[in-house]
């Protein structure tokens, strides 16, 4: 059902827990499915030094908090306009339908944490 990328970011998640030291943090949930995605970023020099995630859901939701810390790491405000659920997904293998919702709260969750910067 799960692709070996999304299974290998739920089994060995990245960049997981809280960021004391940083410039944005927020926290959303999905209302459909009750996932929670908290995501925090340090940002110095206009770019992402350093990112973290905390989620309480699915395992698409889990490993797509994973990868998008992933991908954060160094990359400019400008630059992660740019990602998208769809992105997420795909990177990931493609989500089945009934859990794209998980790419879904974290490309929400960029777009709230890029707000505040």
């Amino acid at each position: 059902m799960y692709s070996p990328q999304v299974l290998d970011h739920f089994e060995h998640p990245r960049n997981v827990g809280e960021l004391p030291e940083a410039t944005a943090t927020v926290e959303l949930e999905n209302p459909v499915c009750g996932d929670v995605m908290k995501l925090a970023a340090r940002v110095e020099d206009g770019r992402v030094v350093a990112a973290r995630f905390l989620t309480r859901g699915c395992t698409s939701a889990i490993a797509c908090g994973s990868l998008l810390t992933v991908w954060m790491q160094g990359k400019t405000v400008e630059e992660l306009k740019a990602i998208t659920a769809q992105i997420i997904s795909d990177e990931l293998g493609g989500l089945p339908p009934a859990t794209r919702h998980g790419a879904q709260l974290a490309a929400d969750a960029l777009r709230a944490l890029l707000q505040q910067f």
